[in-house]
């Protein structure tokens, strides 16, 4: 009788932390066979593998299952691969739901790892294997950099906004926008009104003259002065400390924003190590395109286009039951992927600047036709996603490039329309 390949193995399931790894060993009938914790540093790798082995049936090979493979965990899972040892990702909602299931009240590293393992063992033929690779690992944590300081940036504009506002009224009509050098500059030197009191037209034209490079001048300096008069605000009695706060937040903002530049010169220049020629379809920028990198990870792991939009949430989950079949939109995919689709089908099909120009009006022309065929705008979008998700999918499996049509207007296009 041909015995079940899961027979051949011994199933180890390891919960990672920082200071330390808990792994508990199951045999293939789901019985524990022990249970031991390392520290995480390197030098406990080896003693790891040799209690293991004393766990192990005989005749069976070792197989480990990791909830965390990118963070704490990565140390561990490169030195198994290393070795040669077969090890899988066990998604960490699985486990979530294997303790449940469990009906354990209590939550311990121990409980952790033996849930870990009986994943491994109910779907290891499913289960992805691991491999963690290092530029994929580098550019997750530069993007994951970027994203935060992104985060802090527009935390500090709004604190900003509101500490301005207090001094100056009508400061959106000093300049467009308030994070540029010479707003930030100007309000940095001039954070109130009081600190304006002793400053002439010719003294603060020649001040913003500098600041613009010569693109603002008299103009800009007397509408600031006539505003600030027209406002009256009455200074604070505790408006130095006032003033301190506004510098505090300019001084943090501009160093936050040298940083955003020079993190985001390293995503650049590191882009080399991956041969994705994404950055020629129009909407998608260096960042945008690290972004998908980092998301899909190695292409390899779909097997087509179709895998790919199920894995991002584009593709619609279908419910069928007897004679009804309703599809619906798939909100368990990955999320951030999904987001990352959207902007670029609504950078694709939405005209920009003053001249209407559609960067991509063969999806224009197919957001239009979706329309026409009774679906709502957002039906239609994401129809636009699934041909980005068809697109790039090709891109980065076969190194294709892609030839952007040539840019088009909405004005010119609705007029040759009308005409014929």
């Amino acid at each position: 009788m041909k015995h079940n390949p899961k027979m051949d193995y011994t199933y180890i399931g390891v919960d990672s932390h920082l200071n330390s790894h808990t792994a508990v060993v199951l045999d293939c009938f789901y019985d524990k066979l022990g249970e031991m914790t390392i520290g995480s540093a390197p030098s406990s790798f080896a003693s790891f593998l040799k209690q293991v082995q004393k766990y192990c049936l005989e005749g069976t090979k070792p197989v480990f299952g990791f909830e965390d493979t990118t963070a704490y965990g990565r140390s561990l899972v490169k030195f198994l691969v290393k070795k040669g040892y077969l090890v899988k990702h066990c998604d960490a909602a699985l486990v979530a739901t294997e303790r449940k299931s469990q009906n354990v009240l209590h939550k311990t590293d121990s409980v952790d790892a033996e849930c870990c393992a009986r994943v491994l063992l109910s779907r290891f033929d499913k289960l992805p294997i691991a491999n963690p690779q290092d530029e994929y690992w580098i550019l997750s944590h530069l993007i994951v950099r970027r994203n935060f300081l992104g985060k802090m940036k527009h935390t500090l504009i709004r604190q900003l906004h509101t500490s301005i506002a207090t001094n100056y009224p009508s400061y959106k009509t000093f300049f467009f926008h308030i994070d540029t050098n010479t707003a930030l500059t100007f309000y940095e030197t001039f954070p109130s009104p009081k600190t304006l009191e002793h400053v002439s037209l010719d003294e603060l034209t020649k001040f913003i003259k500098t600041l613009s490079y010569g693109n603002l001048g008299e103009t800009k300096a007397q509408h600031i002065l006539d505003t600030i008069v027209a406002d009256g605000v009455t200074p604070s009695e505790y408006q130095d400390v006032c003033d301190f706060n506004i510098r505090s937040i300019i001084k943090q903002l501009k160093g936050i924003l040298l940083e955003i530049i020079d993190i985001e010169k390293q995503i650049e220049a590191f882009l080399v190590h991956f041969d994705y020629p994404l950055t020629q379809v129009k909407g998608i920028d260096t960042l945008t395109c690290a972004r998908l990198i980092v998301e899909i990870g190695n292409i390899d792991r779909f097997k087509n286009a179709k895998a790919l939009a199920r894995y991002s949430g584009v593709a619609p989950v279908t419910y069928s039951s007897g004679m009804s079949n309703m599809q619906y939109a798939n909100e368990r995919g990955n999320r951030t992927l999904h987001a990352i689709f959207y902007r670029i089908a609504l950078t694709s099909i939405m005209p920009v600047g003053s001249k209407k120009a559609l960067l991509n009006p063969l999806f224009y022309d197919y957001y239009q036709k979706k329309i026409a065929e009774g679906k709502t705008k957002k039906q239609a979008i994401k129809c636009v996603q699934r041909r980005l998700v068809n697109i790039i999918f090709n891109i980065m499996k076969h190194k294709t490039v892609y030839i952007n049509p040539e840019l088009s207007y909405v004005d010119e296009r609705t007029t040759d329309n009308e005409a014929s």
